[in-house]
């Protein structure tokens, strides 16, 4: 059993509780969010092991919430997986460009989301020993791994 924490967010209700249950079976802790808004202060607040989000959503759409938290040195960590009816190639394509870690079309089969999630929590995994060594004073962020600067969000050159 898992005890890792997924954030979804889609609007249409059927959908969220189809993923909340087969989440929940196999052990996840499940937060729900029907808003590109709520989704945010999710991802922000409660920092989720992993974050399942639809494109098509009222208010800020599942782009601009990819790329807000991609952008954000708080959540940029945050696997976020794309689980969309918008399965064109210039979708997929612009969704991985704003940082998305994998893109799954609708109708997706519940089996085959189970195998991607845990895929991409064993990729966060591998990667957590370099996010532990990131060092964070207010809005100043150094990854000595990447040698980078983050300072207000932006990187340093």
């Amino acid at each position: 059993m898992s005890n890792e924490c997924i954030l979804v967010v889609d609007d249409e209700q059927a959908i969220l509780e189809l993923v909340r249950y087969n989440l929940a079976k196999r052990g996840y802790r499940v937060l729900l969010a029907e808003t590109g808004e709520s989704a945010l202060l999710l991802g922000k607040n409660d920092l989720p092991d992993l974050i399942l989000l639809d494109l098509m959503l009222p208010g800020i759409d599942g782009l601009d919430v990819c790329r807000q938290l991609k952008a954000n040195p708080r959540t940029q960590h945050i696997p976020v997986l794309l689980l969309t009816a918008r399965g064109q190639e210039e979708d997929i394509a612009m969704g991985m460009e704003m940082g998305a870690d994998d893109y799954i079309t609708k109708p997706f089969s519940p089996k085959v989301l189970i195998s991607r999630i845990r895929a991409a929590l064993r990729r966060k995994d591998n990667t957590r020993e370099e996010f532990d060594s990131i060092l964070r004073r207010g809005s100043l962020v150094i990854n000595p791994k990447r040698q980078e600067v983050i300072v207000d969000g932006s990187v340093a050159t």
